[in-house]
């Protein structure tokens, strides 16, 4: 009796914290659980973002690491446009953004709360041009736009314990908060790449991605020509790139890009040279 009580009641308190916890992702106006404060989680973000460049190797190709730089900032700086056109809350407020090219053959890229982006040398070969790499960087900035790696983190506080709050959790159980952190952000030499997104994520990020890197001047259509090249390589090679892992580059989506290509081509205006 007395078990079932409790679990009533962790049943209720989560419940409480989800409506309490509800926001609204930009653009896509999806309806997402995430009471995890940003202060909190670009902190530990960054910690552990930190430890990695330490144990990493930026690239020496100074042609190449200013071109992932002027990517990034040319879509982050593009989102900033828009939300001001929009009179939009500032997704990025408070974001100390760095975009790094690091030196290794895996087929790579992620992005961490707090903007912090990282591109691996072994996937250039498969973005081909900028355009290619925005189809990347922009994917990657909007799962930091969405806040989905704190949508993960809230549902499993809900899970693990009932809702509370982040920082009661740190408090009070931190040994348990900083593993449900590590299983919702995990980068490091063994992993190196955040831990796969849900396939609602994967697509949401499709769908703000072709629109960054459209308001940005990139041509979307190379979306679908970047995941199709993603695919072939995927049968092609004798291990799956490291970015398949986490972004399955199957038929169903790159049918769902183009079906996305319309919406993504209303903000595309080329860049001037």
């Amino acid at each position: 009796m007395r078990m079932a009580l409790r679990s009533a009641i962790v049943v209720m308190m989560g419940f409480s914290f989800m409506l309490a916890g509800c926001s609204e992702v930009g653009i896509t106006g999806r309806r997402q659980l995430n009471f995890v404060p940003d202060s909190i989680i670009n902190s530990m973000s960054v910690q552990q973002y930190s430890q990695f460049i330490n144990e990493s190797k930026l690239s020496a190709d100074a042609a190449k690491t200013a071109m992932v730089k002027r990517v990034g900032e040319n879509i982050r700086a593009a989102v900033d446009r828009y939300c001001k056109q929009h009179a939009d809350k500032d997704p990025f407020e408070g974001y100390e953004w760095e975009f790094n090219l690091v030196e290794d053959p895996n087929v790579n890229a992620f992005a961490m709360p707090g903007g912090k982006v990282v591109v691996y040398t072994g996937i250039l070969p498969l973005t081909q041009n900028e355009a290619g790499l925005a189809v990347v960087v922009g994917h990657e900035i909007a799962h930091v736009f969405a806040k989905h790696g704190s949508e993960r983190m809230s549902q499993q506080l809900v899970v693990q314990m009932g809702g509370v709050a982040l920082s009661t959790a740190l408090k009070n159980q931190p040994e348990a908060t900083q593993s449900i952190f590590t299983s919702a952000f995990t980068v490091g030499s063994q992993v190196a790449v955040l831990l796969p997104y849900s396939r609602k994520h994967e697509y949401e990020a499709d769908r703000l991605g072709t629109i960054f890197m459209a308001m940005a001047g990139y041509d979307p259509h190379e979306a679908v020509s970047f995941w199709q090249r993603m695919s072939a390589a995927k049968g092609e090679g004798s291990s799956t790139p490291a970015f398949l892992s986490t972004h399955p580059a199957d038929a169903s989506r790159i049918k769902k890009l183009q079906e996305l290509l319309p919406e993504a081509l209303e903000h595309y205006k080329p860049a001037t040279k």
